[in-house]
């Protein structure tokens, strides 16, 4: 079963294993299975569940609605997002402006067949709205009784702090952030995550697994094989790209004698690797099939010693991404439309 975490400076307890539906629910997998997946998740203790208002355009929410319908809902954690475009696609159907959030959380709770959600999050950091209007907006959705709590995904250590001390202006609490994170892929770790420790802010990683390549299923000077991530281009392709390259993927190979004399599968040692930072609050992890998710929570209360880790780095050494500075590329310069 999954242990549970403290999100940020708050006492909203979260699986630390979370599941989310980006590139799985109304896109790669049929509803059935998708219902499916998400009654394994819950069987397995899994109480928090991740989507966005953009993910199949709307679809992932809906689907995700319709998997929890009958479900307590005090007994569970359920987010979103908003920001990148979504319905037509008009001028004011992206972004984080006051129009754009109001309309996106009505449209996600109606999705999601919810009253409230408990963790609302600005999907990027918008360049084209004052933050200030943003998060006025942000505590009005709160004061309606439509979130609990507030959190961002992929924002500066600077967009942070200022952040933060909005929120707190206002009387709500800024709580968390989503950004990639995995052993290979560990930019957060030099200005966001000391940032995040001295604001009270947790971390929820998105890609623990690095779009699979961590599991050890893609092969030095192999094709990709057949129906995998890295052959969809709905599916996180695009992502993916930057590590099928033979030295990552040569690197990654010797992680295997690390995970096999712990017990673990190579997926399950990537999840506990992440789960060792005490700023990260959880996991997140997709699923097409009811059996992923036995195997990833098994990831779950795993500790791994400080020669385990050192193992690890030296494995991964030469291929591991650390700059601070890609963490200001990550939110688009203006608006996608």
């Amino acid at each position: 079963m999954v242990n549970y975490r403290y999100l940020g400076n708050s006492g909203l307890k979260v699986s630390e294993i979370t599941y989310g539906n980006w590139v799985t629910h109304g896109s790669q997998v049929e509803n059935d299975a998708a219902v499916k997946t998400v009654h394994a998740a819950l069987d397995a203790g899994i109480t928090t569940f991740d989507t966005a208002d953009v993910y199949a355009d709307g679809a992932a929410e809906s689907v995700l609605g319709e998997a929890i319908k009958g479900q307590r809902r005090a007994s569970l954690e359920i987010f979103t997002k908003v920001y990148f475009p979504t319905g037509p696609k008009g001028p004011n159907d992206t972004g984080l402006s006051r129009k754009h959030i109001f309309e996106s959380i009505d449209a996600s709770l109606q999705r999601l067949g919810t009253d409230y959600v408990d963790l609302y999050q600005a999907h990027r950091f918008d360049e084209e709205t004052p933050i200030e209007e943003t998060f006025q907006a942000f505590a009005d959705v709160v004061r309606q009784g439509k979130a609990l709590y507030i959190g961002v995904s992929e924002w500066t250590a600077e967009q942070l702090r200022e952040g933060h001390a909005l929120a707190k202006e206002l009387g709500v609490q800024l709580i968390s952030n989503q950004p990639q994170y995995s052993a290979l892929w560990r930019v957060i770790e030099g200005k966001v995550v000391p940032t995040s420790r001295a604001l009270g802010i947790s971390q929820i990683v998105w890609s623990p697994m690095a779009q699979g390549v961590l599991t050890g299923k893609y092969l030095p000077g192999q094709p990709v094989p057949a129906g995998s991530r890295a052959t969809d281009e709905k599916s996180g392709a695009n992502f993916i790209k930057r590590f099928l390259n033979d030295d990552t993927l040569t690197a990654v190979q010797k992680l295997k004698p690390i995970a096999d004399d712990l017990g673990l599968s190579m997926g399950q040692l990537s999840i506990a690797w992440v789960l060792q930072n005490d700023n990260v609050a959880a996991a997140l992890v997709g699923a097409s099939r009811p059996e992923q998710i036995a195997d990833n929570v098994k990831a779950s209360g795993v500790t791994l010693d400080e020669g385990v880790m050192s193992a690890i780095d030296e494995a991964l050494n030469g291929v591991v991404e650390d700059d601070a500075e890609i963490t200001y590329e990550t939110s688009p310069k203006k608006r996608l439309v």
